[in-house]
């Protein structure tokens, strides 16, 4: 535990940590807005429909690749 001797030192730590503590919470106010455009951005109906027709055709591709093996696997 640090010793003051004088008030002008615990004055000076004082405004230290009420600024550091104003610093620490502007900090967690951007990283709140971060996360939310984060948040906005993923969820978009743009991103949404992008996602769920790159799923599908992922999917059909797949699809067509297996059915083409098996289909040239049973015909021999």
């Amino acid at each position: 535990m640090k010793r003051y001797t004088t008030f002008e030192e615990i004055d000076r730590d004082l405004k230290y940590l009420r600024l550091k503590s104003q610093i620490d919470l502007e900090e967690v106010k951007l990283g709140l807005t971060r996360s939310k455009e984060t948040i906005s951005e993923t969820f978009s109906p743009v991103n949404l429909i992008a996602n769920t027709v790159g799923s599908i055709l992922k999917k059909a591709f797949v699809l067509k690749v297996v059915n083409k093996f098996i289909g040239s696997k049973s015909g021999k």
